[in-house]
């Protein structure tokens, strides 16, 4: 098997492991800010943890809208339309711009209410002032997002994750100024945080956009010579984008709601559960690389026409996931207290999570999968399904039997962690099970002119 697979994974990794850097460098700058956050006390932790929560929330639907570009970007390539990816790129930031000015309302309407969340008074002050500061910061992580999508796209993956990983470093000196108040500026605390990170996502934003416009590399693929169709492509970002934009929505509201739901039982416990979610998100984020990968791999095989190669890519970015996430539950189930310290020294807050840890483990592998999978969907243009499947995933399975085992079987905590893994685990088998369905009767003919009347309209 592995013979079979072999050219498949070559591809997948090496268009992931940019995407995977670049991902883990993004979530890393959230586990500075909780570290660095944590050792002033479990108060600015938890409101940290809160804030993040409200933040994604709202803005994971920007950020999973435009993840659309980078698939829809590989097939142009692939089909050798020049045009089409210069086109692509203009519209892609215009779509940042639009999906920056509807967040950024939302989130201001949300943070001046936040007292809707029935959180401690003292978290609350705290997360306001905290929300404000990211929100500035919010149009320049979008933008920043549609150019590294389009760069993706062309496969073109190691920039985006050079700019991050400097700016991850940048966001850790800044903390440490910031919020410990060094070089004789005041101490911030958590409102420290918030101005490193937003400054960060300005200079991660101009960075890569001065990349893309000036480098050598792109220049075959950002030269416009044809002005037709721009604004249909702009409609189709939206079009295949927004429902996978809602798919993020759903599964991080999940987990946000989830965390309010925990901080109605007690702050020590929605301490912990951000603890144990920080360290969670960091393998997600290697499955959301594999899934970056995986899906413009599908794009790319779509555009050249190619079936088997379509069908191959997806099925050995599923395999790559199974791997990678079967390893990670193991050093969740054996390190779990280990990982833990590294947070917080707080005997009763660590202890919880690292509970937690372990039943992280248990859905390593339906998370890893269940992404993967929306991800080579994505590459096929097949989204709208996949939402509902969502929807019902965390909605209808998660949240409910997750608040009945915490409520009614005193299980706290643990029993909205249960109640999400169950969620996961149906995503997972549904999901998958729909892309080997759907790509085995993939028709290139139908799909192209589909594909066609949606630009003409």
């Amino acid at each position: 098997m592995y013979k079979t697979y072999k050219p498949y994974f070559t591809q997948i990794l090496r268009l992931s492991y940019p995407i995977i850097i670049g991902q883990i460098g993004i979530v890393l700058m959230g586990v500075a800010d909780v570290v660095m956050i944590g050792n002033i006390n479990a108060t600015n932790l938890a409101a940290a943890g809160l804030a993040n929560s409200v933040y994604f929330l709202v803005s994971i639907i920007g950020i999973g809208t435009l993840s659309a570009v980078s698939s829809i970007v590989a097939k142009a390539k692939g089909a050798g339309h020049a045009n089409e990816t210069a086109l692509l790129l203009r519209q892609s930031i215009w779509a940042s711009l639009t999906l920056s000015f509807f967040i950024i309302t939302v989130l201001y309407i949300l943070t001046i209410n936040l007292e809707w969340f029935g959180q401690s008074e003292e978290v609350t002050v705290l997360t306001k002032s905290y929300l404000h500061i990211l929100n500035g910061g919010t149009i320049f992580m979008l933008l920043f997002t549609a150019v590294k999508q389009f760069s993706d796209g062309l496969s073109i993956t190691k920039p985006s994750a050079i700019i991050t990983l400097l700016g991850l470093a940048l966001n850790v000196f800044l903390n440490w100024v910031l919020i410990y108040g060094k070089f004789g500026l005041p101490a911030l605390q958590l409102d420290g945080a918030g101005y490193a990170t937003s400054f960060t996502r300005l200079l991660m934003a101009l960075a890569m956009l001065v990349f893309v416009l000036k480098g050598n590399i792109y220049k075959p693929w950002i030269k416009i010579k044809e002005q037709i169709g721009g604004l249909s492509l702009f409609k189709n970002i939206f079009r295949i984008g927004l429902p996978s934009g809602m798919q993020y929505f759903f599964e991080v509201g999940a987990f946000a709601s989830a965390a309010i739901m925990i901080g109605w039982f007690s702050k020590e416990q929605l301490a912990a559960h951000h603890i144990a979610i920080n360290l969670a998100s960091v393998t997600y984020m290697v499955a959301t690389g594999i899934s970056a990968g995986g899906g413009i791999a599908v794009g790319d095989a779509w555009g050249r026409k190619n079936k088997t190669d379509l069908i191959m890519s997806g099925k050995a970015a599923l395999i790559m996931s199974v791997l990678f996430m079967g390893s990670t539950a193991l050093l969740f189930a054996v390190f779990n207290t280990f990982f833990v310290g590294l947070y917080i020294d707080d005997v009763l807050v660590g202890g919880m999570a690292a509970n937690l840890l372990l039943i992280a483990a248990l859905f390593q592998l339906s998370d890893g999968v269940q992404c993967v999978s929306l991800g080579i969907l994505r590459g096929i243009n097949d989204t709208k399904m996949p939402t509902v499947y969502t929807v019902i995933a965390y909605w209808v399975i998660g949240i409910p039997f997750g608040w009945l085992l915490a409520k009614y079987f005193d299980l706290g905590l643990y029993g909205i962690w249960f109640g999400l893994s169950l969620g996961l685990t149906y995503s997972a088998i549904i999901l998958s099970r729909r892309f080997l369905k759907e790509s085995q009767e993939f028709d290139f003919v139908k799909a192209e002119q589909q594909h066609y009347n949606e630009l003409i309209n």
